[in-house]
């Protein structure tokens, strides 16, 4: 395999919510590991979280996914299961690590991640978190649709079946991007 291309490179941990615990049992080492080896090679970390408004879970629902899942199939925003994970929050405070707050499974429509991504340069998103088939999918095609080389990290994604799981690494590495383990990225970011 030839060489990774020196790129300026961001990781982009997605949703790592309370009400997602369930699926992360496997995946959150490696999402702790990937934010160490980017803290420690002083490259950025971007947190998302999704979550809807009261006025967008109270009728007529004006947000798809509110539409798709009702208003108690939805995250609202400030509740329990709305927080970060207790091993993610802290990662997120550390030197004002952004977090973009979401109401779609796509981390950049209506956010100001691909502005904030281009502000500091980053040419590569590295993506992990959950949910791999939903938000963790769509966000790294829409990375990539924007012009960045993107990575979807497998072992750092999760998901409520291995089923799901494997569409959206498979769909994704098809069509979009690399799809690595955690420990090809740290590899080949050195």
């Amino acid at each position: 395999m030839p060489p990774t291309p020196k790129m300026e490179t961001a990781l982009l941990i997605v949703d790592m919510q309370n009400v997602f615990t369930s699926m992360t049992t496997t995946c959150l080492p490696n999402i702790l590991r990937l934010s160490t080896h980017f803290q420690s090679h002083s490259l950025p970390r971007i947190f998302t979280q999704h979550g809807h408004t009261k006025e967008e879970l109270t009728p007529p629902y004006k947000n798809q996914l509110v539409r798709k899942w009702g208003p108690s199939g939805s995250i609202a925003k400030g509740s329990d299961d709305w927080q970060l994970m207790p091993d993610i929050a802290p990662l997120a405070a550390e030197n004002e690590n952004p977090i973009i707050h979401k109401s779609t499974y796509d981390a950049f429509l209506n956010t100001n991640l691909a502005e904030m991504l281009e502000e500091k340069g980053i040419q590569r998103v590295v993506v992990c978190g959950v949910m791999t088939d939903c938000c963790c999918d769509t966000t790294a095609r829409s990375s990539f649709n924007r012009g960045f080389e993107t990575w979807l990290v497998e072992d750092a994604c999760g998901t409520a079946s291995k089923k799901q799981h494997e569409a959206g690494i498979n769909g994704f590495a098809y069509a979009f991007g690399e799809v690595l383990k955690t420990d090809q990225v740290c590899e080949r970011l050195g």
